[in-house]
């Protein structure tokens, strides 16, 4: 059985009051993975979201069965596969521990709630979430150069 946690504040917590921390924190409870083990897969309903609180995860974009790429890889503190909260239904990309974890899981539902009764918080939080995901972007994009340049060698 998952940990309930009572989790510190990191990236887009810092803008929750202690009520709205306490309301995300009835949804969280902390998962363990082992090496290797996915946390979620492309395709999946986008139910959570994740903080990773000990290990490493892989954001990776399936190309053929035995083929993906890396998009990005997650140490503590980094938050991922927030689709819920940007009206995505499923994960775009798989998720997988790279070396035994601890990963917060939230459910995103209860976070979008707060953001849709606070628009500030909403506005900060999206905004926290763009900043996030735009620097993957970047990331996949240099990965994916260095895969075709590969290619071409």
């Amino acid at each position: 059985m998952p940990d309930k946690v009572k989790f510190s504040r990191k990236e887009i917590f810092d803008y929750l009051t202690p009520d709205q921390m306490d309301a995300v924190s009835e949804t969280s409870e902390v998962i363990h993975r082992k090496a290797g083990e996915k946390v979620y897969e492309r395709g999946k309903r986008a139910i959570y979201f994740f903080v990773v609180l000990k290990g490493k995860v892989a954001l990776s974009y399936p190309i053929k069965q035995d083929f993906s790429v890396i998009i990005d890889e997650l140490g503590p503190g980094s938050m991922f596969g927030s689709c819920a909260c940007l009206n995505l239904e499923k994960y775009n990309l798989n998720a997988q521990c790279l070396e035994d974890s601890d990963i917060l899981r939230i459910e995103s539902g209860i976070l979008k709630k707060l953001m849709d009764n606070d628009l500030r918080l909403g506005y900060t939080i999206q905004s926290k979430i763009s900043e996030i995901y735009f620097l993957r972007y970047i990331t996949a994009m240099k990965n994916l150069k260095a895969v075709v340049m590969d290619v071409q060698t």
